[in-house]
């Protein structure tokens, strides 16, 4: 199925009604009005006040009103764009902190081929029912491709109730995909995201702490407990591992990748504005590797520069601002000469923080290389 692009433009609508809604298909928000400190809950689902001190976008598209989408990973294939996120739907499950509530069990794939054009859904790509080992809540994806075949990365529980990352395979970017019989050995949380260095080679990056469970391993063995460092101790680290040439499996052991501060220390547990929680993700913009990723209950996106894909990355600030909704989760892309960052917010649905929808908006880097802070918070 095919719709348009939502576009927010950055004005203050005054109306009896919160926002001006409008649609192609069904109503979605075009100008809800934006206020600058958001409430400290919207639905018990963001648990302390946010600082909202980023630019503005000019414009925010919104990839969907059709489905609820959240977790966008975005990828140039054949000089198309695509888009592989998470689909959220109403189980039923209730909200606790493990996020029982996020009980996703599809993905499907969205491409477009301009910004605010027409997006077409390609429809189902790969279904909880389709993975043979899979138990449940198939969490955010990613993809890649090489020599013309593609690869979709999934997060999903085993029928142990264990995080573990599969793979599945098609001869189309937009699938439908057929998943491996088996995850990936020594594969492990959540969050997978394939970056593709200069040279061809491959890394994953994946994890992801709280439900993620990255806290409850140690040495690569599930311990079942949740084990965290202290609060003046070095934070639990994503893990990188190079994927061998298959593209279905690690040519080595995953490493940790490590985060420093401007001292060259590493960002500790106590440090909530800055230590990794989720969603790590990996591009390179003039010869620098920079990774970004969500804090998690601090609600913001962050990154930081490194001069090798394993890391060390060194802190540099916060790429968005929190959105509406407990999670914050993106990904980073160069599209026909411009930069974009993809998000995910709660405003399609209100405030129902496992109930999102995809958005994108220009990411802008100024001339020492650091990225312009933004902020796309619209009131529900």
């Amino acid at each position: 199925m095919k719709s348009t692009f939502f576009i927010r433009k950055n004005f203050l609508i005054r109306s009896v009604a919160p926002c001006l809604l409008v649609s192609v298909f069904i109503l979605a928000p075009l100008g809800c009005k934006r206020q600058k400190e958001p409430p400290a809950a919207v639905n018990n689902e963001i648990d302390s006040v946010v600082d909202t001190v980023g630019t503005t976008p000019d414009t925010v598209y919104t990839l969907s009103s059709e489905l609820y989408t959240a977790d966008p990973s975005a990828h140039v294939f054949n000089g198309r764009l695509y888009v592989y996120p998470s689909h959220d739907f109403e189980s039923g499950i209730p909200q606790d902190d493990l996020g029982s509530h996020f009980n996703m069990e599809d993905y499907h794939v969205f491409s477009m081929d301009s910004v605010g054009g027409t997006v077409t859904d390609h429809g189902l790509a790969l279904h909880l029912d389709d993975v043979p080992w899979a138990g449940r809540q198939m969490w955010a994806p990613d993809a890649a491709q090489k020599n013309g075949e593609y690869f979709l990365y999934f997060p999903v529980k085993d029928k142990e109730d264990i995080f573990r990352i599969g793979v599945a395979k098609s001869n189309k970017p937009e699938g439908p995909f057929k998943p491996m019989d088996k995850p990936i050995e020594g594969s492990y949380s959540m969050d997978p995201a394939v970056f593709e260095d200069s040279d061809g080679k491959y890394y994953m990056y994946f994890g992801g702490i709280w439900g993620g469970q990255l806290q409850k391993w140690s040495d690569g063995e599930y311990k079942g407990e949740d084990k965290y460092p202290a609060d003046n101790e070095p934070a639990l680290s994503p893990k990188v591992a190079l994927l061998a040439d298959d593209m279905v499996s690690f040519a080595e052991e995953p490493k940790d990748v490590v985060i420093l501060d401007e001292n060259g220390e590493p960002i500790t547990t106590g440090d909530n504005d800055r230590r990794f929680f989720e969603a790590a993700w990996v591009h390179r913009y003039q010869d620098k590797y920079y990774l970004s990723y969500s804090t998690g209950d601090t609600h913001k996106i962050v990154y930081a520069t490194g001069d090798s894909p394993y890391g060390p990355f060194t802190y540099k600030g916060v790429i968005l601002d929190p959105v509406l909704g407990w999670t914050n989760h993106h990904s980073i892309v160069k599209y026909q000469g411009k930069w974009w960052l993809f998000f995910h917010d709660s405003s399609m649905s209100g405030g129902k923080t496992h109930l999102r929808s995809v958005k994108m908006a220009e990411l802008k880097y100024l001339p020492d290389g650091t990225i312009q802070r933004m902020n796309a918070y619209v009131e529900p």
